[in-house]
This record gives structure tokens, sequence and C-alpha cells, in this order.
């Protein structure tokens, strides 16, 4: 993943000053608002640099395309899960663990609540073999699925799971639930299930995998 602390820098490689930064933003923060209302197919440079108050010629300033500023935006919401990775780390003993999956949970529902559109063309763009987008995708999910797959290697090495469990593979189909139903959880509402529902239910299963105990 690229260094949240570099500096941005443009088409040309020349560093950002402080209103160029500025007028970045603005462009991205349209982008993401336009894509919640339409297919990123739909959408066009002129109509974003017209709602970002700026020209389709400074858009192309820091942007090669449409998609070039929806990887931006994915990149950019990928760095909020790093908070995730640190929970993860956090102490799984005892009443502490069902607390901890709670929150782990919580927060990649709160993530696609927040980046939904913007996740969407991200995990479709992905699926379809684009290799920046699946570059994103992995290094965003990946330090999710090692720090599980570390917590499941310690409740082997203590007795609490069995060996035959592969921790990559457990903490891959965890991670893989966890994105799932954050991406769809408001089209299981009609079925009568909460996002209370999800959260408990969720942790209840990472707690189960992850420490090998029945939480109460």
């Amino acid at each position: 993943m690229s260094d949240p602390t570099s500096p941005l820098v443009d088409q040309t490689g020349r560093p950002l000053g402080p209103r160029a930064v500025e007028t970045r933003l603005r462009l991205l923060e349209t982008t993401k608002d336009l894509l919640s209302q339409r297919s990123v197919r739909e959408i066009r440079v002129v109509e974003i640099a017209r709602k970002a108050g700026t020209s389709p010629a400074t858009f192309y300033q820091y942007f090669k395309d449409v998609e070039d500023a929806v990887l931006a935006l994915a990149k950019q919401s990928s760095q909020e899960l790093l908070d995730v990775v640190d929970t993860v780390s956090g102490s799984w003993d005892g009443a502490n663990a069902l607390d901890t999956a709670r929150n782990i949970v919580d927060a990649f529902i709160r993530h696609w609540d927040e980046h939904h559109a913007v996740l969407r063309v991200r995990n479709l763009a992905s699926d379809e073999g684009d290799p920046q987008f699946r570059k994103v995708r992995r290094e965003s999910l990946s330090p999710v699925l090692q720090a599980i797959a570390q917590q499941i290697e310690r409740s082997q090495a203590s007795g609490h799971i069995a060996n035959e469990i592969q921790p990559q593979a457990a903490a891959a189909a965890l991670t893989a639930i966890l994105e799932r139903l954050a991406a769809y959880r408001t089209e299981l509402e009609p079925l009568g299930i909460t996002r209370k529902d999800l959260v408990e239910t969720s942790a209840r299963i990472l707690v189960q995998v992850i420490t090998g105990d029945q939480p109460k």
C-alpha cells in the first residue's frame, strides 16, 4: 500500500501545494458523491469538474480519468481498515474476546456504510481482473487477514484449536464473511436481520473460530 505520509503529486510527478491539495480533495469528494447516485460508467469528467467548481483541464492535472479518481478514493478509504488490525491484535482472553470481535464487525460495517459506492466499484473492478483495483483490495484486506491468522495460530499453540485448521484459510474465510455482510447488510434488513443482529452473530462466529471458545 502506498505510504499515506508521502506527498501528493500531480500527473507529472510534481508535489502539490496546499491549494492544489484542496482542489484535488474537492474533485475526489465530488466523484464520491456522484458514485453514490449512479454507475461509474455514467460519470463524466466534465460533470465532476463543473460540480467541483473547476475545469476538466484541472481534473486531468491530478487524474488520468474517472476510474483513476475512484482508484484514489479506494486507496484513501483503505487506510481506515488499519485501525481494525490494532483491534484484532488486542486481547482475546475471556470476556474481552466478545467485545473485541464486536468492535471488529462494527468497524467493517461502518467502513462500508461510509464508502459503499467506492468499495463496490473497487470490488467489481477487482473481480473483473483489473490489476490496480485488485492490488488495492488485497492490500486493504491482507493486514486484517494476517492479524486474524496470527491470533488463530496463538490459539492453536495453546491447544484451543485443532491443528487441522489452516490459519490463513480460516482467516480468509472470516475476512470474506465480514466484508460480504458489511457490503450487503441493507439487503438483509427485509429478512428481519438488523445491524445489531449482524454484529452480535458475526462477533460470536469470530470468537469461536479465533479462540475455539463458545461465548455465553
